[in-house]
């Protein structure tokens, strides 16, 4: 299960992240990142709809989308994990490091992702046995962060959220640092594309970021 999802982050080389309060937008956002091309997304656990309209997603993935895996963000306890491990996520995220998180990732083999700004979290998370590192937040840190840390850290996968934008400037410079992948929210799905309910706009964007990064990557 861990070694799929990194496997599906990698290829795409972006984690599309994303919450809306309505069911119906949430699903469509979904439906729409797919078609685009995505297989592997992080939906926010940011407010009181959101377990339920991710139980409502998994239900529509597994009938129309088999191939796509469901992540959850924004984790920050345990009881959140179980939640969301029962209702069918695939992988999980964090803003930072919660140790009791990763160790219940670990039992089960799942890909967990906490957010650092630190080298004394990395530290702490690559010494908890993970290998997935979320630069957070990456406006803040910036590559130059991670390329004066890089070589301390040769087996771990990092990838930037927050504040990475959507321009061939910032993910090649992101790239060139040494990230595996940009998490990328807001800047991508935008609110505005969403309460237009613009789900061909929010596939036209996804596709473009997909194409920049697989030209990138070469």
């Amino acid at each position: 299960m861990k070694q799929k999802a990194t496997e599906a982050i990698l290829a795409q080389g972006i984690l599309p992240l994303y919450f809306n309060a309505d069911e119906t937008v949430s699903v469509e956002v979904l439906r729409a990142v797919y078609k685009a091309g995505i297989k592997a997304i992080e939906y926010t656990n940011r407010g009181e709809a959101a377990l339920s309209n991710f139980k409502k997603m998994v239900a529509i993935r597994n009938e129309e989308m088999k191939d796509l895996l469901m992540g959850v963000g924004t984790i920050k306890n345990v009881q959140q994990a179980e939640d969301y491990i029962a209702a069918g996520a695939d992988f999980m995220v964090s803003p930072g490091y919660v140790k009791e998180v990763a160790d219940k990732a670990n039992s089960i083999g799942m890909l967990y992702a906490p957010g650092c700004m630190t080298p004394t979290e990395i530290i702490a998370a690559e010494n908890n046995g993970l290998g997935f590192i979320k630069l957070f937040p990456g406006n803040m840190l910036g590559p130059e962060f991670l390329s004066s840390i890089k070589e301390i850290f040769p087996k771990l996968l990092f990838m930037p959220t927050g504040g990475v934008d959507t321009t061939k400037e910032n993910i090649e410079g992101w790239f060139k640092a040494g990230v595996c992948a940009v998490g990328m929210g807001s800047k991508l799905i935008s609110k505005k594309l969403m309460e237009e309910k613009n789900y061909s706009g929010i596939e036209t964007a996804t596709r473009e970021v997909l194409a920049l990064i697989q030209t990138i990557k070469k």
